[in-house]
């Protein structure tokens, strides 16, 4: 159950999110700071006749990365060419791409903080001077070959800012730090899909998902699509408030967004554990998950809504935890 709620993306749910991505700043709900920034870089670049300044976006999963990075490639019409860190692992691998990109083309690396070393320090060249050197040959016969490469704007994204090398977060013109949606811009992200897949809701059914998605777009399009099949079961063509309530309480999404994964860690904390702290690697081991898990897709949500803390001596459920399921401190 924890992959609805987790921020990452199914292929699956990459198709259906592809049908509601806006194409235009104006069309993005949301990051309005960010999105001005953007507008600002972009224009001034045209007006220079010039390639925009290489793009930072960081922030966590589902908030939209992607998704700027389509439409800055729209906004100054130009092609988008797509990989991600984990796929580049060797030097050689990224001077291929680099080589191939046309002039002003942009090239989005997702994961970036994922690089091979190789790779991250063959990238600083090509980001400063849009030149790389290859080594060509082996051994004592081995030589550098320099080439030249097209002006292009790489645009990362990256979910851990902190593990990006000094030297390469340096080289970015411009860094944009996603934040978390409010209620009501969920809501307009909402409205937005529910019209264009042609989905009757009522305004109270379009709030209720709003506050079950995390501050996340891509939970309250993945809720949303979860409520409208469970809609086409029913047999109802017109989603309310009780029916949004039932489909969640299926898929066991609580009034906090909360899914098993979520209360099975602090059941584990409160109950298992008696409220003692509890170090990450015991945590995981008790309840059979991946520690990365639980740090990476769990605690941040637990820790921003106040229902963990974390210890010199480890994770600790809260008092509003406590509240929040129903049992006694």
């Amino acid at each position: 159950m924890s992959e609805l709620l987790d921020g990452q993306a199914s292929d699956t749910d990459l198709a259906f999110e592809g049908a509601l991505r806006p194409t235009s700043l104006e069309e993005f709900v949301g990051q309005s700071k960010v999105k001005q920034q953007l507008d600002l870089l972009l224009k001034a670049a045209a007006l220079q006749t010039r390639s925009p300044d290489h793009i930072l976006l960081a922030g966590p999963p589902g908030l939209g990365k992607t998704t700027l990075a389509m439409i800055v490639a729209n906004e100054i019409g130009s092609g988008l060419r797509m990989t991600s860190g984990p796929t580049i692992q060797h030097a050689g691998d990224l001077a291929a791409v680099l080589s191939s990109l046309s002039s002003g083309e942009v090239l989005f690396i997702d994961e970036i903080h994922r690089m091979a070393r190789p790779a991250e320090e063959l990238l600083y060249m090509a980001m400063e001077d849009f030149r790389v050197d290859v080594m060509v040959g082996k051994g004592a016969g081995a030589s550098s070959i320099t080439l030249d490469l097209e002006p292009f704007t790489l645009v990362g994204a990256t979910t851990r800012s902190g593990m990006l090398p000094n030297p390469l977060r340096d080289r970015f013109g411009y860094t944009a730090n996603l934040e978390f949606y409010l209620a009501e811009e969920l809501r307009q992200v909402l409205s937005r899909a529910a019209k264009k897949l042609g989905i009757s809701m009522q305004g109270k059914a379009i709030e209720l998902i709003a506050s079950r998605s995390r501050g996340t777009p891509r939970i309250a399009n993945r809720l949303l699509r979860r409520v409208r099949d469970f809609a086409l079961v029913e047999g109802t063509d017109s989603i309310s408030e009780q029916l949004a309530v039932s489909a969640l309480d299926v898929y066991e999404v609580d009034s906090l967004g909360l899914d098993r994964l979520d209360k099975q860690v602090l059941l584990a904390l409160i109950e298992k554990f008696e409220g003692r702290p509890v170090g990450l690697t015991t945590l995981a081991v008790a309840l059979g998950e991946e520690p990365d898990t639980i740090e990476s897709v769990v605690e941040p949500y637990l820790l921003r809504e106040g229902l963990i803390e974390r210890t010199p001596k480890g994770r600790q459920a809260t008092a509003l935890a406590h509240r929040h399921l129903g049992l006694r401190l």
